[in-house]
């Protein structure tokens, strides 16, 4: 597993995912904010496998 998820879209990923799941965990959105947990993974990861699939990168080689 490369790396392929760059700084911004890390942070954006994380953040997003908090929000989703912090609304999930206050009953605001329900349960669909447990989808949050996508993107909050690929962030900590920095590994996206929709963006392997495509071939896609937003980090330095």
């Amino acid at each position: 597993m490369q790396a392929n998820v760059g700084t911004v879209d890390r942070v954006l990923r994380v953040l997003v995912g908090l929000v989703l799941i912090g609304l999930a965990l206050t009953g605001t959105i329900g349960a669909w904010g447990w989808i949050g947990l996508l993107p909050l993974a690929t962030g900590l990861l920095r590994y996206c496998p929709a963006y392997s699939l495509f071939g896609w990168r937003t980090c330095a080689r």
